[in-house]
């Protein structure tokens, strides 16, 4: 009988450990400026996004940073599936827009294809410029 347990034990073990093994933290960036905007912008505003992915807790962690907008930020969020050039719906809304804000959120399994494949950008408003003044779209670090 304890080598019944001691075997399950190991598959059990087994079993954990090649999941793990799938387990990825994958980094992610972003270049925003006013010329990547969708109709571009007239603005000297610029920054970055900096994300990494938890491939298995599908916990995504974000900084933004920028500066040079035309005033201060109203909204800033994660956007998609769409490719440069094109324009999308809100997928993730940031819980601040305030330049240095970070935070963390859980994405579902199709936000973290879109995110993996290309597909997401993430934008900043002012009251200047309500529909985003500077844009990056988010792709993944090598």
């Amino acid at each position: 009988m304890k080598l019944s347990h001691t075997i399950a034990a190991g598959w059990l073990a087994a079993a954990l450990l090649s999941g793990a093994a799938h387990a990825e933290t994958m980094k992610f960036h972003a270049t925003l400026n006013a010329a990547t905007e969708v109709p571009p912008k007239k603005s000297d505003g610029t920054g970055t996004l900096d994300a990494t992915l938890d491939t298995a807790t599908k916990a995504l962690t974000y900084k933004i940073t920028y500066g040079g907008l035309t005033g201060p930020a109203t909204m800033a969020h994660f956007h998609g599936p769409a490719l440069p050039g094109a324009n999308a719906g809100v997928v993730v809304p940031f819980k601040s827009p305030a330049s240095g804000a970070s935070d963390t959120v859980t994405l579902t399994d199709a936000q973290m294809a879109d995110l993996e494949a290309g597909k997401w950008y993430t934008n900043v408003h002012t009251a200047a410029n309500p529909g985003g003044e500077i844009r990056g779209q988010v792709t993944a670090v090598k």
